[in-house]
């Protein structure tokens, strides 16, 4: 009877200890499971990180910060051409205009000022073979002869003087081409919406029991734009 009762004690101790057996491997599979489930989760999640930064990488190399230095240096080599790389192509027509004034004034003026300054010259040394030298509209229609020197010296002068000031403004308006592509190749940086104002936000703090006002200015955004 002592022998029955200690073989099923042995027995029940060997089954207890098969069952405590397979309940761990149980618990440690499941460890297995959920340790291998964070580290594929982990590893996606690196990976799409790495993705989407490898993205941003490739996107950010395609996109250039808007460089008021060259726009100067274009606008500087050919009026218009900062405007242009400014997105203000709106200005074209002016500075093209502004510049072919003058120029035309000058070759206008200079041709007259060599017409005058050749028939001074004839009159004042009295070339009178070279009188078909000189231009129709010098001649005096009631004599056929050119007008007098004092006439064509005034013209001379008065042409010369224009001719010279029409380069003055041709530099000018080239000079202020320039200015502009320059001064609104910086203004491109600046926030210029509709939200520019001022933030306010109620701050209570709870140990000293005040309130009080948070200002928050707007920062200005960085704009981008293709390169050329």
């Amino acid at each position: 009877m002592q022998f029955t009762k200690t073989i099923i004690s042995v027995i029940c101790f060997f089954a207890f200890t098969n069952l405590q057996a397979q309940d761990n491997k149980t618990q440690l599979a499941s460890l297995n499971i959920i340790d291998t489930t964070i580290k594929a989760v982990q590893d996606t999640t690196a990976k799409k990180v790495a993705a989407d930064t490898t993205i941003k990488t490739k996107d950010t190399g395609n996109i250039l910060k808007h460089d008021p230095n060259k726009a100067t240096r274009r606008s500087a080599l050919i009026p218009g051409w900062g405007q242009a790389y400014n997105r203000e192509y709106w200005k074209i027509p002016i500075v093209a205009g502004a510049l072919a004034v003058p120029a035309v004034l000058f070759v206008y003026n200079n041709k007259w000022y060599k017409e005058t300054r050749d028939a001074y010259s004839i009159v004042i040394n009295g070339e009178t073979d070279r009188y078909n030298e000189i231009d129709p509209k010098l001649i005096n229609p009631e004599t056929g002869l050119p007008i007098d020197a004092p006439s064509l010296q005034y013209y001379r002068n008065e042409f010369r003087r224009s001719r010279d000031y029409s380069v003055l403004f041709f530099i000018v308006a080239w000079g202020l081409n320039v200015v502009d592509a320059t001064v609104f190749g910086h203004l491109k940086d600046f926030d210029v919406s509709d939200d520019l104002s001022i933030n306010l936000k109620p701050n209570f703090n709870p140990e000293t029991k005040t309130l009080g006002l948070a200002f928050t200015f707007k920062k200005p955004q960085q704009k981008t734009l293709p390169a050329f």
